[in-house]
């Protein structure tokens, strides 16, 4: 493999022609790398198969080898993720809050490119075409290092994706590959200022707070997921098993799965026992407050570890409270600042949930699972910032932008 330098001078060098394309290239050759996609999904599979061949001799995590297996489903979604891009307008060239000053000055803010992206990342191999649509539609280039449980998968996908740039008359270089699996470049990839402007992590808890802690280039930090629902004393119960069932068990491998609940003291009687009914059709183990514990017998003694615990598993906390008051102070203190959710019929406390819930994405009688960028409509997205930065939540093509000011004069003069 070629130094980094090099990689990240080729990066800065596409980038300033990524700059440059006008709305209908960039679309073209998103349509042509979806095709592409799309037409070599045996390939790609070919590929992912030797990556999870690998992760099972290894052992690794059921929900983990998930987040690593593509189908053919999975990769026509990733081919469907880039065509919806397609439809969306460009994020870039648009001026706004244009102000005429005394002195007659004209000053607007203009949306540009970040520049060169660099992502790191583990295991979702998606997470590859994600990355390439969203940076190359807002104008960028991006530098990938995926996790080494995902290389030969990575490595299909990117072939594919800069043959078709090529093909289209673009620059491949507007998304390159760390194909050398050594951390050592990711230590030496935090610390390429000179042509990198931002990295962006996403994978564990280890991996994002190393990119935190250790990165001189800016970093927008996504999060891990201990997401709650709270089961409010005027919920459907009905309602709130089946979003509960949906949120924990779809894919118990993602950072948008329901890790823990809060049930109010007047529904738990009548709700505990169905939702453990229902929970252990899935084979969930349910970690409860003493409470919980006495109105169920299946139900194990959580510890205090378990109340902030992103399990990515078949287990889940629950912790019962006399108040929706009890219920968000509960929530503020052990959430990641990513998915919330409330179920109740109660008009009052929904709105109090959305007001004082600190997270990026709160919910009223829907499931957890919904925050994605595909679903929030973006096309896909990078990753679901946990900051309070400009990028919150599923992160689309606005996050990948940044400005810069325009002033128009003629002939000024600062007295």
């Amino acid at each position: 493999m070629e130094s980094l330098e090099c990689i990240g001078k080729r990066a800065q060098k596409a980038a300033r022609l990524m700059a440059k394309l006008d709305i209908t290239r960039k679309n073209e050759a998103l349509r042509a790398a979806a095709e592409a996609i799309a037409a070599q999904s045996e390939k790609i599979m070919a590929a992912n198969r030797i990556d999870i061949d690998e992760a099972v001799k290894n052992n690794m995590q059921p929900a983990l080898v998930d987040r690593l297996t593509l189908t053919d489903a999975r990769i026509q979604g990733m081919a469907q993720g880039l065509m919806q891009l397609v439809s969306l307008p460009d994020p870039i060239g648009e001026i706004t809050g244009v102000k005429v000053r005394p002195n007659g000055l004209r000053i607007g803010y203009k949306k540009v490119p970040l520049g060169v992206v660099a992502m790191i990342y583990e295991s979702r191999p998606n997470v590859t075409a994600d990355a390439f649509g969203l940076t190359f539609k807002s104008g960028n280039a991006v530098i990938l290092r995926g996790g080494s449980d995902a290389i030969n998968s990575n490595r299909a996908l990117v072939e594919i994706i800069t043959e078709s740039l090529a093909g289209s008359g673009l620059d491949p270089d507007a998304i390159q590959l760390i194909t050398d699996t050594d951390r050592k470049y990711v230590n030496e990839l935090m610390r390429m200022n000179a042509y990198v402007d931002v990295i962006i992590p996403r994978g564990g808890a280890g991996l994002i707070q190393n990119v935190v802690q250790n990165s001189t280039v800016p970093v927008i930090e996504t999060g891990t997921g201990n997401c709650h629902i709270y089961v409010d004393e005027f919920a459907d119960l009905d309602m709130a098993c089946a979003i509960i069932d949906n949120a924990k068990t779809q894919r118990i491998g993602v950072c948008n799965a329901c890790e823990s609940l809060v049930v109010h003291s007047a529904a738990a009687e009548s709700f505990i026992p169905m939702l453990t009914d229902c929970l252990a059709k899935k084979n969930v183990e349910i970690r409860g407050d003493a409470r919980a514990c006495s109105l169920d017998s299946r139900i194990t003694a959580a510890s205090e570890d378990d109340w902030g615990k992103e399990y990515l598993d078949y287990i889940i906390s629950l912790k019962t409270v006399d108040s929706i008051e009890e219920a968000i102070e509960h929530i503020n203190t052990y959430n990641t600042g990513h998915s919330e959710a409330i179920i109740t019929e109660n008009y009052s406390h929904a709105q109090k949930f959305l007001d004082e819930i600190d997270a990026a994405a709160v919910y009223v009688n829907a499931s957890t699972r919904f925050t994605d960028g595909f679903e929030f409509g973006f096309g896909a997205e990078i990753g679901i910032s946990t900051q309070k930065i400009h990028a919150r939540g599923p992160m689309g093509l606005d996050a990948l932008t940044t400005g810069k000011y325009i002033i128009l004069g003629n002939g000024q003069i600062r007295q």
